[in-house]
């Protein structure tokens, strides 16, 4: 029987091993391919333990669908919603690695980057392409009633609160959150560099000035002449002068597209169109950069009450402080404009 008992004992001891290995191996060795193409999974709000199976095998982060759900049984993961978010993944993790990072690990940011949009439904569609949010939900959250009163906003000024920046913010940001971030984005930009007080200075709240920064912003791409525009606007203002800016006949006729303002768009009877109303127009005629913002609240002191574009292809304006001087320069593009046969 002795002669027995040595190869049965390794015999047990073998088998034991093996029976040990496997669920070993399952929780601890590598399970996530060195060799990742996308690093980030995105799980939706409200995603059950199946679809996020469903997701780690389409997006092939594990190797073995029955060694990754023997563990999840284990460490009790398989519940029936799952925490959503953005989550980096590490090549090399383990099922248990990967298991304890989706259930409690740190999200990873997303970055969103809003510039100068026109509408709020413009906003919606850019920043939709960054967190879960879709532009429809994003749409219905800049119309719902409740949150407009909560942020202290109107459907017609909504979009001041929306400063054209980065955000870091996470992926399953839903969409009233996003206007809340917004809302506290704004706040902070207001409270730096003394741009209440500022903006006060020149007679204006903050949606007031938010509102002529949109319109200079919509008068010129050139940073440098900004705060010249906005002079020109002020000193209007000053004398209870109509603003008369293309931009707003444009946005009141929602004639986007026109590369020329003619009289159809001046006599449109609108409250934005500043042709026919005297003051600012109910709220922003689109976002407006920070350099505008900047523009309005530190604006170049001058006399000059007109500008037209000017006759070159720099994009830039000349001033006059008279409409005789101004009518000289506005001939003087008409000419040029004549001279390329439009």
């Amino acid at each position: 029987m002795r002669k027995y008992a040595l190869p049965l004992i390794l015999a047990t001891v073998v088998g034991g091993l093996f029976l040990g290995w496997k669920p070993l191996s399952a929780i601890y060795l590598p399970s996530v391919p060195p060799d990742l193409t996308n690093e980030y999974i995105c799980i939706p709000t409200g995603s059950s333990y199946e679809d996020v199976v469903a997701l780690l095998l389409k997006s092939n982060i594990v190797r073995s669908e029955t060694n990754f759900r023997w563990v999840a049984e284990q460490m009790k993961f398989d519940k029936r919603t799952m925490r959503a978010g953005r989550f980096k993944i590490q090549p090399g993790w383990s099922n248990r690695d990967l298991i304890q990072h989706l259930r409690s690990g740190e999200q990873s940011p997303v970055k969103v980057i809003i510039n100068s949009e026109r509408l709020p439904e413009d906003v919606a569609g850019v920043v939709s392409q960054f967190i879960e949010a879709d532009s429809l939900a994003v749409l219905q959250a800049f119309r719902d009633p409740a949150l407009l009163k909560e942020l202290g906003q109107t459907p017609e000024t909504i979009i001041s609160i929306c400063i054209p920046n980065t955000y870091e913010m996470y992926w399953n940001t839903d969409a009233p959150g996003l206007l809340r971030r917004m809302k506290k984005e704004h706040d902070m930009f207001w409270s730096k560099n003394d741009r209440l007080n500022k903006a006060k200075a020149q007679g204006l709240n903050t949606v007031q000035a938010y509102t002529l920064a949109s319109i200079v912003e919509r008068e010129t791409n050139y940073n440098p002449e900004k705060p010249t525009v906005a002079g020109v606007y002020l000193n209007r203002l000053k004398i209870n002068m109509k603003l008369q800016a293309d931009p707003t006949a444009v946005f009141a006729t929602r004639d986007f597209a026109t590369r020329r303002v003619t009289q159809v768009h001046t006599s449109f009877n609108s409250p934005y169109n500043t042709y026919m109303y005297k003051g600012l127009p109910p709220g922003p005629i689109s976002m407006a950069s920070i350099p505008s913002l900047d523009a309005v609240l530190n604006p170049e002191q001058h006399n000059y009450l007109y500008f037209c574009a000017k006759p070159d292809e720099s994009g830039t304006h000349a001033f006059a402080a008279t409409l005789q001087a101004h009518n000289v320069n506005a001939e003087k593009f008409r000419a040029w404009m004549r001279t390329k046969g439009l």
